[in-house]
């Protein structure tokens, strides 16, 4: 009952039929999307062949440091692709803002989420820390991302209502609380939207992956509970971080509002 199903390279082989499918129906509707569909699925093909060896090295070597250096790349990746993904310019201070947010907020909750939740032994086994913190970052640098353009859009967007609460005696904080609110907002819904729909609309990865493992329903169900707790505290906490700092670096020493493609 408990024996996993082995997928022979076959068979994987005839998973990659439908993009075939894929690609034939966008031919159809005129849509230029063709070279995109093979090489992100080359891509994405080389990509996990090359981690799934790495992480088998990884799991055998059972190295802190080692460990330590895996969450150290994946933190400076969810850092760079966060600057790449936000539209509108950033100053030094608002990426200095960025990185420090990233790095502490998802630190603090994935150590705790593993070492007091969760309880690994070895506390830096790799098999639990690095797939449970490739989560919790990724959710956190997506939840950021929106963040960052939402604040930047904001204040941009509503530059005449914050600089008109400014010059009637507000304090920075005050004239742009909408703006504020309405950033960390934007950065938690998908991850409540995700809550919401999960095990009625459908049942997420992680919790999939353990029951096709042979793990009892229940006991997958008491993992994905915990790591979707983990994920929203781990978003909430990396938002909550930037948003608190992150508007200050739009406001100079008087308190007046300085956007970065301001000249000057």
């Amino acid at each position: 009952m408990n024996e996993t199903l082995q997928l022979s390279l076959i068979q994987m082989g005839l998973a990659y039929l439908l993009l075939i499918v894929v690609i034939v129906v966008v031919r159809i509707r005129g849509i230029s999307r063709e070279k995109d569909i093979l090489l992100a699925a080359l891509r994405m093909t080389l990509q996990l062949i090359l981690v799934g060896y790495l992480l088998v090295w990884i799991f055998d070597v059972m190295n802190p440091w080692l460990t330590a250096g895996v969450i150290a790349l994946m933190e400076a990746f969810a850092v760079r692709t966060v600057y790449r993904r936000v539209k509108s310019p950033l100053s030094p201070a608002l990426k200095r803002i960025i990185a420090a947010s990233i790095v502490l907020g998802t630190l603090a909750c994935m150590l705790y989420f593993l070492l007091v939740v969760v309880r690994i032994r070895p506390w830096f086994d790799p098999r639990y820390f690095i797939p449970i913190s490739g989560m919790l970052i990724g959710n956190s640098m997506t939840g950021i991302s929106l963040g960052v353009n939402s604040l930047a859009n904001g204040m941009r967007d509503r530059r005449d209502l914050v600089e008109g609460a400014l010059m009637l005696g507000a304090s920075p904080r005050i004239a742009a609380k909408s703006v504020i609110d309405n950033a960390f907002d934007s950065a938690i819904l998908p991850s409540i939207n995700s809550m919401l729909g999960m095990g009625i609309v459908f049942l997420p990865g992680m919790m999939t992956g353990q029951i096709l493992s042979g793990n009892s329903p229940l006991l997958a169900i008491r993992y994905q509970i915990a790591i979707m707790l983990g994920i929203m505290g781990s978003v909430s906490a990396t938002v909550a971080l930037f948003v608190f700092f992150g508007y200050r670096s739009y406001f100079n020493r008087n308190a007046q509002l300085v956007l970065p493609e301001d000249p000057g």
